[in-house]
């Protein structure tokens, strides 16, 4: 039982990278110094691999 919570467990998490990697991250940022605003954007074009 616990080893098919584990795989349920395992599948939920990579389903949610996939479609995380997949869609662009934007980040601001705020200097505290200057007040001034950064803008980082992160993409990926990492491919996950399953188990063999």
């Amino acid at each position: 039982m616990l080893d098919d919570r584990l795989d349920n467990l395992d599948s939920i998490v990579t389903s949610l990278v996939h479609r995380v990697m997949e869609k662009p991250l934007t980040l601001e940022i705020t200097c505290p110094n200057c007040s001034q605003t950064f803008e980082v954007n992160i993409t990926s074009n990492i491919r996950l691999r399953g188990k063999a």
